[in-house]
């Protein structure tokens, strides 16, 4: 499960726009979702390396946070100091803890460095530190001063984290166990039990029971004591949990595109929530408990009626422009729908994980300004021309472009390939 998460993350974060007036949603897939200040505000976190700040009640993007170099993978709220109210931390890719006011300035408050790999998990304490874990193999306990203690013991990267009723500090990892860790001593943790699986999300209940997503697809809930009680959830990797304010119901997101409801303790199926078929990245309550937001691969934060599992629409309308253009070769617009995720075709389609492709063609590579380019595309030694672009989608981007961030894709048939220069011939005027 770590290469496929791995290799999602090298195809899907690609660098990102600096924020734009006119907020669309994100520009990849959604990765951690943040309700915030009693449900009067949502963040949401991607893999185009943006935090999006929300307003749920209007359904409008409030600001646009780009820090992060990397894919966001993490947000977790902080107690609020009385005045400002609710902050959050966020982390990801780039191995940084970020911390950041409610309000949403454009730089973080505080940032924690250390890690050397990326950031998959953060965690808060009843004494208000932070946990994180990361792809390092290890966790971190921090104090505010950033300092940090380090926690190893897991063989190989560490997904999740929760901290249990009693205080204690939980882990679980592409190892496949679960461990414990006291605060204070057993510098390597407890195993508590060994599930043999990559597991990729951690949750604690309220009883003191951990819920582990599995990349079998099974949702496992583990007893203090180590029995283990299993879920069949699907057989697509589980990637995201999440519990109802009263504690009655467990979501777990899947990268079969499902989101599955279940009621506790019993640990009983009642709904099974069907979006568009693409992976669910992210899942969380509203703190009423009856609003279920989930973010996925489709770029969209969706609302769903958490008691019947019904659709509420989602967040932001998905952006449909640019999808077709008036007179423009319909083959070649089907054939583009695959880039439209990451390319807008106008200056101001908003956030996106690509560079817009306005004015493509005689337009040197690594030249719209404002744009963090890969170090490979920045050097600007190629020009786009119908050849050039041509040459990219048959030999390949890292091939072609070696070192960019740029997914590795091709189109195999020359009419598709024809039909696609055509589109982005007139599309892109």
């Amino acid at each position: 499960m770590f290469a496929v998460l791995r290799l999602l993350l090298l195809c899907l974060c690609l660098p990102a726009l600096a924020a734009a007036q006119d907020l669309a949603g994100h520009g990849g897939p959604v990765r951690a979702l943040l309700p915030l200040a009693g449900g009067a505000r949502l963040a949401s976190a991607g893999f185009d390396h943006a935090v999006i700040l929300w307003d749920p009640a209007r359904g409008r993007a409030l600001r646009v946070l780009r820090w992060h170099a990397g894919a966001v993978n993490a947000l977790a709220a902080l107690p609020g100091d009385g005045t400002s109210g609710e902050g959050f931390a966020s982390a990801g890719e780039d191995g940084r803890i970020a911390l950041w006011h409610a309000g949403g300035r454009e730089a973080p408050d505080r940032v924690f460095e250390g890690h050397t790999a990326p950031v998959a998990a953060l965690a808060v304490a009843p004494d208000g530190r932070i946990a994180s874990a990361a792809w390092d193999a290890t966790l971190r306990l921090w104090d505010a001063d950033g300092t940090a203690r380090v926690l190893e013991g897991h063989a190989g990267p560490v997904n999740g984290l929760a901290f249990l009723p009693d205080g204690r500090l939980a882990s679980a990892g592409y190892d496949g166990t679960l461990r414990l860790w006291d605060m204070q001593g057993e510098p390597r943790g407890r195993v508590l039990v060994n599930l043999k699986l990559p597991q990729n999300a951690l949750l604690a209940l309220p009883d003191g029971t951990l819920a582990s997503a599995g990349a079998d697809g099974s949702l496992r809930l583990v007893g203090p004591d180590g029995t283990v009680r299993a879920l069949a959830a699907g057989t697509r990797p589980l990637v995201a949990l999440a519990l109802s304010p009263d504690g009655g119901t467990l979501a777990a997101a899947s990268l079969g595109g499902s989101v599955t409801l279940w009621t506790l303790p019993e640990g009983r199926l009642r709904h099974r929530l069907d979006g568009p078929g693409l992976p669910v990245w992210s899942v969380a309550f509203a703190p009423d408990g009856r609003t279920l937001w989930t973010g996925g691969q489709d770029r969209l934060v969706r609302r769903w009626d958490a008691a019947s599992g019904a659709p509420l629409g989602p967040l932001a309308p998905e952006a449909e422009a640019g999808m077709t253009v008036a007179g423009a070769d319909p083959q070649g617009a089907r054939i583009w729908r695959a880039c439209a995720a990451c390319h807008a075709l106008t200056p101001e389609a908003g956030p996106m994980a690509g560079p817009h492709l306005h004015g493509l063609f005689g337009r040197r590579m690594g030249s719209v300004p404002g744009y963090p380019y890969s170090e490979r595309l920045a050097r600007g030694d190629i020009v786009w021309t119908p050849e050039t672009v041509a040459d990219l989608f048959t030999r390949g981007p890292d091939v072609v472009t070696p070192g960019t961030k740029m997914p590795v894709q091709t189109v195999g048939e020359p009419a598709d390939l024809a039909a696609l220069i055509r589109f982005l011939q007139q599309a892109t005027r």
